[in-house]
Order: C-alpha cells, then structure tokens, then sequence
C-alpha cells in the first residue's frame, strides 16, 4: 500500500512524501503544470518512472527531473521505498498530481 504524507510549512518550498511498502506499488500516471513541476528524490529503496517512451531508474540518493506537461508514473522497485517529491516551479497552486488521459 502507498502512503502520502504532505509536507507543510515549509515556506516557498512544497511538496509530498511517499512511502512505498512493497515492490510493484505504484504512484499512477499523472502529469504536472510548469506551476507545479516537480523533482523526485529517493531517500530509501529504487523506483522507476517512466511513461510511453522513456524510462529512468533511480535509487536512495538520486533524483528525477521531471519537465512539466510530461506524463509519468513512478513504480517501487523494492520494498519500503520512500521518494520525496519537491516543487520546482512553485505558482500558488497545490502539488497534487492531476490523472493523465
């Protein structure tokens, strides 16, 4: 199961923790505004993002640059994996990931 976590009070700095418990837990495909763009930084474990035609693999340390109007989706590669996603390009608007079609 994925938890989330919101991280507040952080000032012009926002963004969301998410906690993977098990290999294979997915944060679904989603894309972002160039208000809300974000980077993916993996405390703990591996995940993959990826969309229809590229992929990246990363794990505890590393980050993803995601670039806005990009679709992804990111999957835990290892149990207890835990990703911090910051917002870049912060706008006023909320972090929240809006479904791709």
């Amino acid at each position: 199961m994925l938890l989330v976590n919101r991280l507040e009070n952080l000032g012009q700095l926002t963004g969301t923790m998410y906690d993977f418990e098990s290999a294979g837990d997915i944060l679904p495909k989603h894309v972002h505004t160039s208000n809300n763009a974000h980077i993916t930084i993996v405390a703990r474990g591996r995940v993959k993002a990826y969309s229809h035609d590229w992929e990246q693999s990363a794990e505890a340390g590393q980050l993803i640059d995601f670039q806005p109007n990009q679709p992804h989706e990111i999957v835990a590669l290892e149990n207890n994996t835990r990703i911090f996603n910051i917002v870049k390009n912060f706008g006023g608007i909320s972090n929240d990931y809006q479904e791709s079609k």
